[in-house]
């Protein structure tokens, strides 16, 4: 065991005007399984590439471990996955190799295979196999679970559960809760670690949470009455100064002395007041919001929008699913399920109008108007503005909602390609939001994004009831949202 002392850490991107962090300090146990959590742009990644020495900054870090990324970056993905661990992992053990990959359920016959041919979930298993045979490093591990499906995500968290010496960034809950013994969290105005798994931290960050929103109440209070006060106080003084130049005073000379005494002494009371309403405006506490979003739908003229009916879809010419059959009816929420490459973003694609290779129907209802969200965002270019104009959208409502997942006013004078991963799959959600729609169509719309943001997606699903399909490999969110599930 050793101990990661980090002091007075303070840090800033070069030509931006706002601290990352400011003097902060805290300690990790590199035996923890550190679960590591907060809002998208709140610097999880910069912490990652601060241990990595990736930027300069002031303060300390002390450790003396190596530290270890993952994903790892392979450069060369058409080389077999052994010479990706060997490059990893200059002296691994063979033997050693095969048992973590047994953890994974990672067949043998896949070190002989190029990288590229292998699934995303394959890719992730070799490098977390690859990077755990190395042993006294602390591992940083940088939301693992984007490209598992739902079943791997649990092979994954076992995996994880008995293994130690590692920071993991995740905002899928049940994965967090199966494989952390602690969380450290970027909160709005501190970084705290609490012992633990995700659930016990957000049932404290809730009690926590609700004792500061009644603080927060008092202390608005308070700053209201002092700041009326000093209004008063300053009316008064602009009262007596008045009195100085009223017609019929016997002796000018003794009312403006008079005067400047009075309007120097209420002077003194309303700054005394201002600095104290500044003072208790400094002590609002430290409560991320999570207000309620708003969504654009309107009720389509029929029962049904669509129905897929026998269908089968083609790769080329291997079928990946065959007979595929539901109904989207008024109020649907459909949860598309399925391990990789069972073909669920085509099943989407399909119900889009768009050309996939199938046999069967497909059949949509006349003058439907879909919502969709990609797994892609690295079309996003260029500010928020001409993006809500590009797509015909209502600006202010788009941005509100922004603002409500998190964005800072800041963010909107950003060049999109800037943002965060999470920040990036935000802008795609407050878009398809802000759509006039009958269907949303989502695909993996979660990737990225923060655990209150997700919550806040939930509740806004569950209350409004939009017809929705979707694909989503967060445990969570299907068991809170889908109201049927097709299973590829």
């Amino acid at each position: 065991m050793s101990l990661i002392n980090v002091r007075n850490l303070t840090f800033a991107y070069d030509g931006s005007y706002d601290n990352v962090f400011e003097n902060v300090s805290f300690q990790i146990d590199t035996d923890w399984k550190l679960g590591f959590t907060g809002r998208n742009g709140r610097g999880k990644t910069t912490f990652l590439n601060l241990l990595l020495g990736k930027y300069e900054y002031s303060g300390r870090i002390d450790a003396n471990v190596a530290f270890d990324y993952f994903p790892y970056p392979v450069e060369d993905k058409s080389r077999t996955a052994l010479e990706i661990v060997a490059d990893i992992h200059p002296d691994y053990v063979y033997w050693e190799l095969l048992r973590e990959f047994s953890l994974l359920d990672v067949s043998e016959e896949a070190l002989d295979r190029p990288f590229d041919s292998l699934s995303s979930g394959e890719q992730t298993k070799v490098l977390l196999a690859a990077l755990f045979l190395k042993e006294n490093n602390f591992l940083l591990i940088d939301e693992p679970t984007n490209h598992l499906d739902m079943g791997a995500r649990e092979l994954v968290s076992r995996y994880l559960s008995a293994k130690s010496g590692f920071i993991l960034v995740s905002h899928d809950r049940a994965f967090l809760d199966r494989c952390v013994d602690h969380v450290l969290s970027i909160n709005r105005a501190t970084i705290e670690i609490q012992q633990g798994n995700f659930s016990s931290w957000m049932e404290n960050k809730s009690r926590q949470d609700h004792y500061e929103l009644a603080e927060n109440d008092k202390l608005r209070k308070d700053i209201k009455r002092l700041n009326e006060a000093a209004a008063r106080t300053s009316q008064w003084s602009d009262e007596v100064e008045k009195t100085k130049i009223g017609h019929g005073v016997p002796d000018r000379g003794y009312v403006g002395h008079k005067a400047a005494k009075m309007m120097k002494r209420s002077k003194a009371i309303e700054n005394r007041q201002q600095s104290a309403a500044a003072e208790k405006e400094k002590l609002l506490r430290n409560v991320d919001s999570m207000e309620s979003l708003k969504i654009g739908q309107m009720r389509y003229h029929k029962h049904q929008l669509a129905e897929l009916d026998r269908v089968s879809i083609f790769y080329g010419d291997r079928k990946v699913c065959e007979n595929v059959g539901f109904r989207i009816e008024q109020g649907d929420r459909i949860a598309i399920r399925g391990n990789n490459g069972a073909g669920k973003s085509s099943v989407l694609k399909l119900l889009l109008g768009e050309e996939i290779k199938h046999e069967g129907e497909v059949r949509r209802g006349s003058q439907l108007r879909i919502s969709y969200v990609s797994q892609d965002t690295s079309h996003l270019r260029g500010n928020l503005s001409a993006y809500a104009r590009e797509h015909d959208i209502d600006e202010s409502l788009f941005k509100a909602i922004l603002r409500k997942l998190d964005f800072s006013r800041t963010q909107f004078e950003k060049d999109m390609a800037d943002f965060s991963g999470g920040q990036k799959k935000k802008v795609l959600i407050a878009r398809s939001l802000s759509e006039k729609a009958h269907l949303y169509v989502w695909d993996e719309p979660l990737n990225f994004i923060d655990v209150l943001s997700r919550m806040q997606i939930e509740e806004l699903l569950v209350q409004h009831a939009p017809t929705i399909v979707f694909v989503e490999h967060d445990r969570e969110f299907h068991e809170r949202v889908a109201t049927k599930i097709v299973e590829l």
